[in-house]
């Protein structure tokens, strides 16, 4: 079985399913947005939940699982939908063991999470009940790997994703990922199939002003993942993923890396923040128009493509207007970052067909990704992208 990266349709929102090639088909989900519409079945909108289903395995107990849990950032287009769907707490608290399979919540193994993306958000507005519920079920799992010298089993399990302030994550090594870092190991055993470099959050800063921007640029985890065709091919595709962050941090990746770019190459790029206009420029796009200008620094970290990259943008479809996100000038840029092919950008909200959505999936082979067929065309399935070795020119 091939490694997999599923985009589900979900508005503006981020919900993907990374599914690896090995025999034991590990699972990482990152974020969630399943509306109240998602669940109706009268409703319009596509029943994501059943998807996500049918792309899990079960348990011994018949619980559906996923292997990890990211959560960028506690915005509510990220995070909805989390306690309808998923247990949260220990596992023998599991309430669903006689439910049909369709309404059994599901099993979250490990939680990826971090600790400072949390106090930035809860500074700028009150979270949601979803993410409040998140944040306790972290805390629990912490709790419990201190208790049990961090060697918690399925339930308890937790990554923490960057340093905390005030040395609040100082003892809490074997589960701590610090940033400009990489990782392999995922629901406690170490993969062959993914290696993830973790970009942001950036450190909390002495500097108030800097840390004030930090937070006002939406502080979400970047990771850049690289994934595994196959046992021979472990740098199959590259797939760099950052939640809602926007341009400041963006400006201040290529600050940081410009002198090593490779670690913001990718082969597939998931818009930040559903293509807003906000993760390239400063400027409004609703109050400039066309006068708005990019951030030169913002744009090069985004555009470290190899050869033949894809760009996705989880969100409604993009209309020549003064929405924002998403944003038809964010677009534009998106689409001058892969040569202007159309066929190398995917709006998840347009696929295959605005009036009927479908998970957006992409195969990692070990000629580099391959996209989904246009079937809405009737086309013959898309070439295979070929997955460079070496960076395109920057800015390409």
């Amino acid at each position: 079985m091939p490694t997999t990266i599923t985009f589900f349709p979900v508005d503006n929102g981020d919900m993907t399913l990374v599914k690896f090639g090995e025999t034991d088909a590990t699972t990482l989900l990152i974020d969630v947005n399943i509306r109240l519409d998602a669940d109706d079945p009268d409703a319009d909108a596509r029943d994501v939940v059943k998807d996500l289903r049918d792309r899990l395995k079960k348990d011994v107990n018949g619980r559906p699982y996923v292997d990890a849990f990211l959560l960028s950032h506690p915005d509510e287009d990220h995070c909805r939908g989390l306690t309808r769907h998923f247990h949260l707490g220990p596992l023998s608290e599991y309430p669903d063991d006689k439910k049909e399979y369709k309404d059994k919540k599901i099993v979250i193994r490990e939680i990826w999470s971090s600790p400072i993306v949390f106090r930035r958000a809860s500074k700028s507005h009150t979270l949601c009940d979803d993410a409040k519920a998140f944040n306790s079920e972290a805390r629990r799992r912490v709790q419990v790997n201190r208790d049990k010298n961090f060697s918690a089993g399925d339930g308890d399990r937790i990554l923490v994703m960057g340093e905390d302030i005030d040395g609040k994550t100082d003892d809490l090594g074997p589960i701590l990922k610090k940033v400009d870092e990489s990782f392999s190991t995922i629901n406690g055993k170490q993969s062959s199939f993914f290696s993830a470099y973790l970009l942001a959050p950036l450190d909390a800063k002495d500097d108030e002003e800097e840390e004030e921007c930090l937070r006002k640029n939406q502080s979400s985890v970047i990771m850049n993942i690289t994934l595994a065709a196959d046992a021979q091919t472990p740098d199959g595709a590259k797939f760099l993923t950052g939640g809602d962050a926007e341009v400041f941090i963006w400006n201040r990746q290529w600050q940081r890396h410009k002198a090593e770019p490779e670690v913001l190459e990718y082969d597939l790029l998931q818009t930040p923040h559903h293509c807003s206009w906000r993760s390239l420029s400063n400027d409004s796009w609703s109050k400039q128009g066309e006068k708005a200008k990019v951030d030169a620094d913002a744009r090069s970290a985004l555009s470290q493509t190899r050869d033949g990259a894809v760009i996705v943008a989880s969100c409604k479809p993009i209309a020549d207007d003064d929405n924002d996100p998403p944003c038809i000038r964010a677009k534009r840029e998106y689409l001058a970052i892969v040569d202007d092919k159309a066929s190398r950008f995917y709006c998840t909200g347009e696929y295959p067909d605005p009036k009927a959505v479908e998970p957006l999936v992409f195969t990692v082979t070990s000629q580099g990704v391959q996209p989904p067929s246009k079937k809405e065309s009737g086309s013959k399935a898309a070439a295979v992208i070929t997955s460079a070795r070496t960076p395109m020119p920057h800015g390409c």
